[in-house]
Order: C-alpha cells, then structure tokens, then sequence
C-alpha cells in the first residue's frame, strides 16, 4: 500500500492475504467499530469480506491478489458496467477497486491488484502489463488534482514498489511501475 501524505485523521483497518482472528470473531464491533472504513490488500475470500463489512457497517475497498481469484472472472466481465452491478453479485457491498479511483468521504483511494507474472495464473503481470494498469490511473488522477488539488491520498496494492519489501521468489517481488508512480505523482511511502 502507498500512502500520500495527509493532515486528515482517518482511521483504516488494512487487511490482506490472512484472515486475522482478532478481526473474524464476534468481538469484531468492539475492536475495530472506530474505523472509518477497510482496505483489503487481496489473497482473502471473498465471505471473509461479507462478514466485516456485516459487522462494521463501514465501507470496504479491495483489491484481488494473486490467491483467492475465482470470483476475479465476473468483476473483470463486469468492468465496464456500474458499481451497483458489482456490489451486487458480492452481495456484501465491497467496493473492488481493480483499477479505478474512488472518493469515499474526502479519502481518494485508487487500487492496483496482482503480482509478478510467475506462472501464468489469475491477476500476474509482467513489469510492462503492470505500467499499462498504472497509465489507466492516469486521466482519473489529474481530475482529481484538478478539482481536488491532489492526485490521490492512498494506492492499494497488493504487490509493493519494486525493491522495497522484496522476497526471492518471483511471486513476491515489487513492480517498477510503482517506483515510477510514486516518482511522477510525489508520493511518499
């Protein structure tokens, strides 16, 4: 996840690739009622979702990783129709970000899923696949400064900036479109 700097208090519970037993448990309302809403980083299923966002009541923000993509199939078949579409085929009203920007409040949050291509399986990119997904960002983003005054406040992701966080095997390793993101937009992790 990459975060532009902010003055605005916001309280985000980030989730991803494990499901937490603090947070999937019946005291999920006590521990987490404060947040102003959820960002989910991928590799989740789906009805682990459903169930935060049945308690908390608060908006949630995803993005797929590279697990847990059977589902991945019918948001990429619905891309082109609206959100109302999505939410309900999830039926829990999460908001799967793929690569689009959303306002939620006065947050900007875009969301880039995926990995490194490492077997040809569900949302894997190559470097240059993963730039193109970035330049999709692009025409939203200076909207966004221009009626706004900022690019955005946060990018998922579910893959970091390449270098920063990077593990031997491919799966796990940064995208360069990242860097160049952060770079051109002056975003600070």
């Amino acid at each position: 996840m990459i975060c532009a700097q902010r003055t605005q208090n916001v309280k985000i519970l980030c989730i991803s690739d494990q499901i937490d037993p603090q947070v999937y448990s019946a005291h999920i309302k006590e521990r987490f009622s404060d947040v102003d809403f959820i960002l989910s980083a991928g590799d989740l299923p789906l009805d682990y979702l459903d169930f935060i966002i049945s308690s908390l009541n608060k908006p949630l923000f995803f993005v797929f990783g590279n697990h847990h993509t059977e589902d991945l199939k019918y948001y990429k078949k619905l891309m082109d129709t609206p959100i109302v579409q999505e939410r309900e085929y999830l039926g829990c009203g999460a908001i799967h970000l793929g690569t689009k920007v959303k306002k939620e409040n006065n947050f900007i949050v875009a969301g880039l899923g995926g990995c490194m291509r490492y077997n040809n399986g569900n949302n894997q990119y190559t470097d240059f696949e993963m730039f193109l997904e970035v330049f999709k960002l692009v025409p939203s983003l200076l909207w966004n400064r221009l009626i706004y005054g900022r690019y955005l406040d946060l990018l998922l992701t579910h893959a970091p900036p390449k270098g920063i966080h990077d593990k031997n095997d491919k799966c796990h390793w940064g995208f360069k479109a990242y860097l160049w993101f952060m770079k051109h937009l002056n975003l600070n992790i």
